[in-house]
């Protein structure tokens, strides 16, 4: 799974970075990054569950 933050859309509100931080952190500017070049087996979980935890729904993946 690849997974990316739509940066014109983020807040910075830390939903994904609380629910996953192993793939998710927040950049110099407070807004989230991914920090995985793909997501791994066991965290696909708990990435889509930050994606749809995410209030602008700035998350976007794809398998």
């Amino acid at each position: 799974m690849k997974v990316k933050v739509n940066k014109n859309a983020c807040i910075g509100c830390g939903a994904c970075t609380g629910i996953c931080p192993d793939v998710f952190l927040f950049d110099d500017d407070g807004l989230a990054k991914v920090i995985v070049d793909e997501v791994k087996e066991e965290e696909k979980e708990a990435v889509i569950e930050a994606s749809e935890n995410c209030p602008t729904s700035a998350i976007e993946t794809n398998e």
